[in-house]
């Protein structure tokens, strides 16, 4: 199990670090990252737990990066990454390293980071989900798909000359990302993402 992964260490009972050194007899009991619980005092394993999630893809997971912010979660993606560039995003921003690459997880540099069993993108985002518990602090369709910024609600007047007749006709409510000035609207493309997360996010947009 990769160090990114492990968040308490009880031995006998008692808080350890990785230095521990394992003795005879010794019962000893590895949790992951925790969501619903406050762990701080019990932590030994880093400074503080990492409580606002936010995350870094490697090249083999631009899929999942696409649906983390559509559920919210912002999440830094590019294929020309580089290793090394990920243990400094990582580090400097403190953003979990999300990959299919065991090796990348062993760099001591990286504090948190899962290992994506997954091949495919739904069941990838299924799996983060679940093993993070991320489903309770979800903030879906909040994020820009393509830029990772945060959208903004835009009256339709504001961008009518920019949408197709039919959206204007049947649409009313339209998010702007300032960043790559893209409009959403909440068409078929929106309701074909919603079902896709439903039974990931308890609460979603009506």
């Amino acid at each position: 199990m990769p160090h990114t992964e492990v968040e308490l260490i009880l031995v006998n009972g008692k808080s350890v670090d990785f230095g521990y050194s394992v003795c005879d007899g010794d019962r000893i009991s590895v949790y992951p990252k925790f969501e619903t619980l406050d762990i701080r005092e019990l932590l030994r394993v880093r400074a503080e737990p990492l409580r606002d999630l936010r995350f870094i893809a490697d090249a083999h997971l631009g899929g999942l990066a696409r649906l983390l912010r559509m559920l919210g979660f912002d999440t830094v993606y590019s294929n020309a990454f580089t290793d090394e560039q990920i243990r400094v995003i990582s580090q400097v921003e403190r953003r979990v390293v999300l990959t299919r690459d065991r090796e990348l997880l062993k760099c001591r540099t990286i504090t948190h980071g899962c290992f994506v069993h997954a091949l495919k993108p739904q069941e990838q985002l299924r799996e983060v989900v679940e093993r993070l518990q991320l489903s309770t602090s979800a903030k879906p369709f909040t994020l820009c798909l393509h830029c990772n910024l945060p959208l903004t609600r835009i009256d339709k007047d504001a961008v009518a000359d920019r949408l197709p007749q039919r959206v204007s006709v049947h649409y009313q409510r339209y998010c702007w990302c300032e960043g790559c000035d893209r409009v959403y609207w909440e068409g078929s493309h929106w309701l074909r993402m919603r079902q896709l997360l439903q039974g990931l996010c308890p609460t979603l947009p009506e």
